[in-house]
C-alpha cells in the first residue's frame, strides 16, 4: 500500500491505495465521485477527463499515487455555490448531449480549452476536444456550447443568446 494526500474538489483526502490503482477508480470507488465515468479504460475516449493541477488528464491513464500532493477537479467540483459552471450551462442550453455518457469528460476538456484559449473559433474547439469521443451528437452542438460558454465567460458578458430573458412583472 502507498499513502496519497490529494485534494479533490476542494477537500483534502489522505488514503492508503494500491500502487497500481488508477485515479479514475480512486475517484469513483473510494470517494464516490461517480460523475467521472469510465468509458474505454484505455485513454482513447476521454470520458474520464478530470483536471490535475489545472490541466485536463484522462484519469484512466493516471495512477492515484501520481496524484499525490495534487489538486484534482472533477465534474462535480465545477459548480460553485449551487451555480453551474458556464460550460455546464452552455451544454444544457445548446443541447450538447444526448446519452450524456461523454458529457462530463467533454465539459472538463472544454473548461481546460477555454482556460488556454478564451475565444476559440470552430476549428480551435474541434481540435481542443479531439481527444474526447461522442458517438451520439455529431459534435456540432458541442462546438456551439463551447463557443457560447466562451462568450458567457468574457468579462461583462450578457446572458447567453439561448437564455430566455425574464419579463418584468412576470408577464
Amino acid at each position: 500500500m502507498a499513502q496519497v494526500r490529494v485534494t479533490v474538489d476542494g477537500v483534502e483526502y489522505v488514503d492508503d491505495v494500491e500502487p497500481r490503482m488508477l485515479l479514475v477508480y480512486y475517484l469513483r470507488e473510494r470517494l464516490g465521485k461517480t460523475g467521472t465515468v469510465i468509458g474505454c479504460d484505455t485513454s482513447n475516449c476521454g470520458a474520464c477527463t478530470v483536471h490535475l493541477n489545472g490541466q485536463s488528464v484522462k484519469s484512466c491513464s493516471v495512477l492515484a499515487v501520481q496524484a499525490d500532493g495534487a489538486e484534482v477537479t472533477t465534474i462535480e467540483g465545477l459548480a460553485r455555490d449551487g451555480e453551474l459552471h458556464p460550460v455546464q450551462k452552455a451544454f444544457n442550453e445548446c443541447h450538447a448531449l444526448q446519452c450524456g455518457y461523454c458529457t462530463p469528460g467533454m465539459i472538463m476538456q472544454a473548461v481546460d480549452l477555454l482556460g488556454d484559449n478564451p475565444d476559440p473559433d470552430e476549428q480551435a474547439v474541434r481540435e481542443g476536444i479531439e481527444g474526447n469521443l461522442c458517438r451520439c451528437t455529431g459534435y456540432q452542438n458541442i462546438v456551439r456550447a463551447v463557443q457560447s460558454a466562451a462568450q458567457a465567460m468574457k468579462p461583462g458578458a450578457a446572458a447567453p443568446v439561448d437564455t430566455p430573458t425574464p419579463v418584468a412583472g412576470g408577464q
